[in-house]
């Protein structure tokens, strides 16, 4: 990388993170005045803060980079054909928001000719600013991050999620239950983000979640690929932003997950579902 290439690619990174902070101040603004929210399609929430948030980063990546194209979740950004694409979440986290339950974050990312290059995770309760970039490594309110170490899946603490779409449809239990049994946990709080950030750090050790948008995991997948993890779609090939699924970890257990993961798709199950007793 030249050094002018390097600098500008810090600068996207500096940049990013002040506009994060200042959407996250936003947001906490808006919780303590726990803002009604409504629904976008049968089970999705939005908040007047969700779309405040996104009015706020977009207006300042116009400012700041006025020909690159902005990917947002509320729809308040601007494609075209930049070879420089941004993916904004303005609220991670949003039915947590809603409740106020303290899981939820700001989340941006910078796509170069198909690269990420850039990304930032925001979390503005706990001020803890998640920040990669392409060959520099990662980043917590800048001192430096690794994945962990755990060498078990019997050992590892691991997270996922549940869209909250189509939930009758989502078979993500069975690799819920799966993992739930071999590991020392799952957790599952809700922001996809966040997830990513906490396997990046090493405060968990694997992540994996069905139908997530590349604006929920762009930032956290630079996150963990800069902090030594790897990131793959469930079955082990190469991740795609807008591919079904995903998994990262600590790469020590990536196989030994993948393993299992072809079990269950499989139809095969080490652990059967309890029955139900009155």
């Amino acid at each position: 990388m030249f050094i002018g290439e390097a600098e500008a690619l810090a600068s996207f990174l500096e940049t990013a993170a002040e506009i994060a902070r200042e959407a996250g101040t936003l947001l906490n603004n808006y919780l303590e005045r726990r803002v009604a929210f409504e629904l976008k399609g049968e089970f999705d929430l939005v908040t007047e803060a969700d779309r405040a948030s996104e009015r706020l980063i977009v207006e300042r990546l116009r400012s700041h980079f006025p020909t690159h194209a902005i990917v947002a979740e509320e729809g308040g950004g601007q494609e075209g054909s930049s070879d420089y694409r941004w993916y904004v979440d303005p609220l991670d986290g949003t039915t947590n928001f809603a409740h106020a339950f303290p899981a939820f974050n700001v989340t941006m990312a910078l796509e170069r000719g198909g690269e990420l290059i850039a990304g930032v995770v925001f979390d503005p309760l706990r001020d803890e600013m998640f920040t990669a970039e392409a060959g520099a490594g990662a980043y917590l309110n800048s001192r430096r991050i690794h994945v962990s170490k755990t060498a078990r899946i019997q050992d590892s603490l691991v997270a996922t999620g549940f869209p909250s779409r189509k939930r009758h449809e989502n078979v993500n239990v069975h690799f819920y239950y799966q993992l739930a049994m071999l590991s020392h946990g799952v957790r599952r709080a809700g922001s996809a983000a966040l997830d990513l950030a906490y396997v990046a750090c090493g405060r968990l050790d694997a992540f994996w979640e069905f139908g997530l948008n590349p604006w929920d995991m762009a930032a956290g997948v630079l996150l963990v690929r800069e902090a030594g993890g790897v990131c793959s779609d469930m079955r082990g090939g190469p991740l795609d932003l807008r591919g079904p699924h995903v998994l990262v970890d600590n790469g020590v257990l990536h196989q030994p997950i993948l393993q299992l993961f072809g079990e269950i798709f499989a139809g095969q199950y080490r652990f059967a579902m309890p029955e139900m007793r009155s």
